[in-house]
């Protein structure tokens, strides 16, 4: 009896140690380097599934709803610090290879996540001015083509209208660049100001073809937009697809000189992940150079690992629009967090705008 016992407490114990070699992982596509997924199975033993959304939004729902069954996730600063918020994702805790991660980064993250408990920067980036080249210059010759102006001034942005002008459907982001173009608080909630962002977006709406996510990318790549407000990844995307497809133009990113917001995608661990520990082992195991460096060679986003800069394609980091030196990075605001009310302030300010698209 005492045998047949011992035999049912193995046959209980051996599907349980099974689970713990599984890591779940919610990601966007093709958002890690195969090869490092690859290595961090063979090292580790720990078997991956890798499920991935198409939107921020998908993400802060599975996040906030909780019972995701996810062990980390890759929520945008924004969709961190609401998280945090929430109480929806756990400290990362003590990760080995910590010191490769750039300091002046950490501080910027750290306006959403004090003291970077939750979230470990993944990549970052800009949001700035995707160009078809020839077209913009063709329209607007001399023009200075790393302004606002292109997109916010009537004069510029009528001339544009005919090739196309896409915006970011994202009212947090594109509502804080407003602001600071128009020389103010990113973040104010005076009503004055928000006066001002809700009437220099409805000078741009009648010279708009769409406000959308992703789909500039293509649009771009084909030729079928000219300027696109978007992020420095999907612009260097973009620029790779056409240049592949041989177009006759060339699709440029630049950062605003009037200065544009710092972005951020990070790793965080849900408060209810079914594999913490693995969790930690996968985060710690990206923070090496050669992981990621893999990742933002590959899809021309700046990564928040200084140890990876000798493993980078020169193409890469010697592009100041993805790299930038550190008089622009000075002028890089990050996000902050913002009360409910806040939020709710900016949303309806972005319905009244978006409800023609």
């Amino acid at each position: 009896m005492r045998l047949a016992a011992s035999l049912l407490l193995i046959a209980c114990a051996l599907p349980l140690q099974a689970e713990e070699q599984v890591l779940n992982i919610y990601n966007w596509a093709d958002y890690v380097a195969p090869q490092a997924l690859k290595r961090f199975q063979s090292e580790t033993g720990i078997r991956v599934k890798y499920d991935t959304f198409d939107s921020t939004e998908v993400l802060d729902s599975k996040l906030l709803t909780g019972g995701s069954g996810y062990d980390v996730v890759f929520p945008a600063s924004s969709g961190l610090a609401r998280a945090i918020q929430a109480k929806a994702v756990q400290p990362v805790g003590a990760l080995s290879n910590a010191a490769n991660l750039d300091p002046e980064l950490l501080a910027k993250l750290a306006s959403v996540d004090p003291g970077n408990r939750y979230g470990v920067p993944y990549t970052w980036g800009t949001v700035g001015l995707g160009i078809n080249q020839q077209a913009v210059e063709q329209r607007l010759p001399g023009v200075a083509l790393n302004s606002l102006d292109l997109l916010f001034k009537p004069e510029y942005a009528s001339k544009l209208k005919d090739c196309g002008i896409a915006v970011l459907d994202s009212p947090q982001e594109v509502i804080a660049i407003a602001l600071n173009y128009l020389g103010k608080d990113p973040y104010s909630t005076a009503a004055a100001d928000l006066k001002a962002a809700q009437q220099l977006l409805a000078q741009l709406q009648p010279n708009l073809r769409y406000i959308g996510s992703g789909k500039h990318i293509d649009d771009l790549a084909k030729g079928e937009i000219c300027l696109a407000l978007t992020y420095t990844g999907d612009a260097g995307m973009a620029a790779a697809r056409a240049a592949e497809a041989k177009q006759s133009f060339a699709v440029l990113f630049r950062i605003p000189v009037e200065g544009t917001l710092i972005w951020f995608d990070t790793m965080a661990i849900p408060v209810d992940a079914p594999h913490p520990q693995a969790a930690r082992a996968f985060i710690d195991y990206m923070l090496k150079p050669e992981a990621i460096a893999e990742l933002t060679n590959a899809l021309y986003f700046a990564n928040a690992n200084a140890a990876s800069a000798p493993l980078l394609d020169e193409a890469v980091s010697g592009d100041p629009d993805i790299y930038p030196p550190a008089a622009v990075r000075a002028k890089l605001f990050p996000e902050q967090i913002q009360s409910l009310k806040q939020q709710r302030q900016r949303t309806r300010l972005w319905t009244a705008f978006r409800s023609q698209y």
